[in-house]
């Protein structure tokens, strides 16, 4: 299973204590046994953030206290040491100027998806190919369906199907 992290920034507070970011994972109720580690949650309360000082040097706070609207004369301390805050910035004071700059970012982003999407299409499309090719190479081979099923990942209706344009 591929880790999957689930990133909750709330602009109030839910969870009783005074840390603003706060991560749980999967456990047993009365053993405190963890089921796996693979599922992470992490709560992050903007409102905590003020409680108790931070180092500046903490990129998550940095973060946090941009999302939650530093003033602007923060921002290029902020941005110190924070890869890829400079450039949200950035992007920010763009699309704030006009509706025209924004207009043109919302096509340069769909674009972009669309350009992804296509290439996505494209690759699926290529792989599941690839599996037909390979399934119909083994059932030259005489290789059973059930086999062929679990090796490509095809069904069997797909692999009955393969077999009679063979013959």
């Amino acid at each position: 299973m591929k880790k999957v992290i689930s990133i909750n920034i709330l602009t109030f507070n839910q969870i009783p204590n005074d840390r603003f970011h706060n991560v749980y994972h999967l456990r047993e109720d009365h053993t405190s046994e963890l089921l796996l580690d693979d599922i992470e949650i992490h709560f992050m309360e903007l409102p905590k953030l003020s409680l108790k000082p931070h180092k500046m040097d903490d990129r998550l706070v940095n973060w946090l206290m941009f999302i939650d609207g530093a003033p602007k004369e923060r921002w290029e301390d902020l941005a110190m040491d924070t890869p890829g805050l400079k450039k949200a910035m950035t992007t920010l004071e763009f699309l704030s100027q006009n509706k025209e700059a924004r207009a043109l970012y919302e096509m340069r982003k769909k674009a972009l998806l669309d350009e992804q999407s296509a290439l996505d299409y494209a690759e699926s499309r290529g792989r599941a190919e690839r599996d037909k090719e390979i399934a119909t190479n083994m059932l030259q081979k005489g290789l059973p369906s059930s086999l062929i099923a679990e090796v490509t990942g095809l069904s069997e209706p797909e692999i009955e199907a393969l077999n009679k344009k063979l013959h």
